[in-house]
């Protein structure tokens, strides 16, 4: 059914931007304010959902399905996105049981051993490590995982005074690795689904970026941050010495669960990247796959299942659940299509300047504020603009790599920046925002720089 454009008076649109605009500033200073994610996104819900009632902006009524039957559903609840929710709350789930395993951390080590300790090598291995766990777990987790354990290896090593670049180039990758699959960031999910990009397809297009990226980023760190190999035999032998002490087995508690938890990370990425082609499953989507893995690892721990219900982000599903409520009065008070004339004055610049336009406009909005309403906004707007069906326009692209990438620049502009910003000054490294800006700069204005010549040249190569 095609979605009936109404006309709504220019005040009222002003009035909703005024809003939009609020609730993004809310966002961006949210810790000055002391107010989490999910109290802001729903302070706005609420009034947006009431004031566009009052005027008469949503369509109020009865839902019909696809069997003609009529449907009693609140309004503010058509407008969630219910399938991003749905991946969000099982991967979360199925990732906190998998962790039990030690399965993560034995990956980790596996890895810190191989590099018998060596700076150059731990850096590669740290590096590849982050951008895997960002892209099949998520940025957050990642970031905790390989930021905690470069900590106590590099003080292991005696190394910590490249504790600092070892972080700021894992921090940085972490959203590099958020571009290799389509449930890598929920930007990533959103636009995505939007522009209809398969798992595969987005795999296949992203992946050649993520690679040369993560090599650029590397070797940048190196350069950066004086990370030299070894000088001496008597250096390279106390190292190995130092990292064969590591244990990778003492997390593993059972490895009959060891073994569980690998076959089905395996099974879970594999469903993931062949839900198209599988029949039925094609049909209930990747957050049907995502609630049944996590449910199916809940029964290693039937006793316990409270403690990973409260150990889950409900801070974040609540800010996704109601940023949802606020984006689709916002698309009824067409405050969409006002930003889509904004948006279109951008791309009117041309074929390439429209589209460098876009990412670099996507980075620099994702650096002050949160990624996901600048995803959520944007997708809605191109959605109207260009068809779904044209997945393959680089201005999809110009979206998901800017709003990925630009969380490199400021510390506040993703959350495993944040995260990474925190270890750094738990171990006092004396970061603050605006040298964390100056460092973290170079890193990020190639990472753009690359993109920006990715997206313009190489995406269109696929066709």
């Amino acid at each position: 059914m095609e979605e009936q454009i109404h006309e709504v008076e220019t005040w009222k649109t002003l009035v909703f931007l005024g809003l939009l605009s609020a609730m993004v500033l809310a966002l961006a200073f949210e810790e000055k304010i002391h107010a989490k994610k999910s109290l802001i996104t729903g302070t706005f819900a609420i009034i947006c959902v009431l004031l566009a009632d009052f005027l008469h902006l949503l369509p109020i009524g009865d839902v019909i399905n696809v069997f003609g039957e009529s449907l009693h559903i609140p309004v503010y609840i058509t407008g969630i996105e219910w399938e991003v929710i749905a991946i969000i709350v099982g991967a979360s789930l199925f990732v906190d049981v998998t962790s039990r395993s030690g399965l993560f951390t034995w990956i980790a080590l596996k890895l810190t051993k191989a590099s018998k300790g060596d700076p150059v090598k731990l850096l590669i291995s740290y590096g590849v490590l982050t951008v895997v766990f960002s892209a099949f777990l998520n940025n957050v987790t990642a970031m905790i995982i390989v930021g905690s354990l470069t900590v106590v290896s590099l003080k292991k090593l005696d190394r910590s005074s490249l504790l600092l670049g070892f972080l700021l180039v894992e921090g940085s990758l972490t959203n590099v690795g958020g571009l290799l699959t389509l449930i890598s960031s929920v930007p990533n999910i959103i636009i995505g689904s939007a522009a209809e990009i398969s798992f595969m397809t987005f795999f296949m297009k992203s992946a050649p970026y993520v690679v040369v990226s993560t090599v650029v980023t590397i070797w940048l760190g190196k350069r950066l941050f004086k990370v030299n190999s070894f000088a001496t035999d008597q250096e390279r032998s106390d190292a190995a010495a130092h990292v064969d002490s590591f244990d990778e087995n003492d997390g593993i508690k059972s490895k009959g669960f060891f073994y569980l938890s690998a076959v089905s990370f395996v099974a879970l990425i594999g469903l993931f990247a062949t839900c198209q082609n599988v029949p039925y499953l094609r049909d209930l989507g990747l957050g049907f796959i995502a609630i049944a893995f996590g449910l199916f690892m809940l029964w290693m721990f039937k006793h316990e299942v409270d403690e990973f219900y409260s150990g889950l982000d409900w801070d974040l599903i609540w800010f996704f659940m109601t940023l949802f409520v606020v984006i689709n009065t916002m698309e009824h008070a067409q405050v969409l299509a006002l930003i889509g004339t904004g948006i279109e004055r951008v791309i009117s610049l041309g074929d390439t300047a429209g589209v460098a336009g876009l990412l670099w406009c996507s980075a620099i909005a994702s650096s002050v504020t949160d990624n996901i309403p600048l995803a959520a906004v944007l997708s809605k707007i191109l959605a109207v603009r260009t068809p779904p069906t044209l997945s393959e326009s680089s201005l999809w692209w110009s979206v998901i790599f800017g709003a990925n990438l630009g969380g490199n620049l400021t510390p506040i502009g993703s959350a495993s920046t944040v995260v990474a910003v925190t270890v750094m000054q738990k171990n006092k490294l004396g970061v603050t925002f605006a040298r964390f800006v100056k460092l973290s700069f170079p890193f990020a204005a190639v990472q753009l720089v690359l993109a920006t010549l990715f997206v313009l040249f190489v995406i269109p190569l696929f066709g």
